[in-house]
């Protein structure tokens, strides 16, 4: 699925569309190299992409059918996506603390079950704690950690990426990383994640300061 988005005006939607545009410095990943912007590019409205709409655009179209058996439609939809020469990079955008709190998955029997299954899988190759349920809390950071494990199991050098705006206040957004930081721990220690997990070296985070996408 293709959405086209308004030309943002607040919050994440406004800072991650004018970081890709005007300042994507802001968002460079150590040991990667320049990333190519696919989305959101005003040429293409501002589109974000999910499901088989996503593989099309990172390239990885031959992998729709697979992730149709992983994850029910209406998947993660991203905020912005890129290339590093064969690195794809997923990225997650906030600006305010609220936006991680995600609430519980709202799918219906039949995708709640296709989503339980997806989330064993992965809860088991991060030896995750018993008793963490995915689904039920911080669903949103959990369904992007889901994702990134699906392409890099299907043989993807892939990054996630979690652009965590800072200075946003008319969002009452954080001043400094250590906010984020903290809300992340406490989402790591909700969903059961070891301190040492297969995918921890490809997550990110990035903590650009607004003031100078003004």
């Amino acid at each position: 699925m293709r959405a086209e988005q308004p030309e943002g005006t607040r919050g994440s939607l406004k800072w991650i569309q004018r970081a890709v545009e005007r300042r994507p410095d802001l968002l460079s990943v150590d040991g990667l190299g320049p990333v190519q912007w696919l989305s959101p590019l005003r040429e293409d409205g501002f589109a974000e992409y999910r499901d088989a709409a996503f593989l099309e655009r990172i390239g990885c179209g031959r992998l729709k059918d697979e992730l149709a058996g992983f994850w029910p439609a209406r998947g993660p939809q991203w905020d912005a996506l890129g290339r590093a020469g064969e690195t794809v990079v997923l990225v997650e955008a906030k600006a305010h603390l609220r936006e991680v709190l995600s609430p519980a998955s709202q799918a219906s029997p039949a995708s709640r079950e296709k989503i339980d299954l997806a989330f064993a899988t992965v809860k088991r190759e991060l030896k995750v704690r018993d008793g963490a349920n995915w689904a039920e809390v911080f669903f949103q950071y959990a369904n992007r950690l889901a994702h990134l494990w699906f392409l890099r199991n299907s043989g993807v050098e892939a990054k996630l990426v979690f652009v965590d705006f800072l200075h946003d206040i008319e969002m009452g957004g954080p001043e400094n990383p250590a906010e984020w930081e903290a809300v992340y721990l406490a989402a790591d220690y909700a969903l059961g994640l070891p301190r040492r997990h297969v995918l921890e070296r490809h997550v990110h985070h990035l903590f650009p300061d607004v003031r100078e996408l003004a």
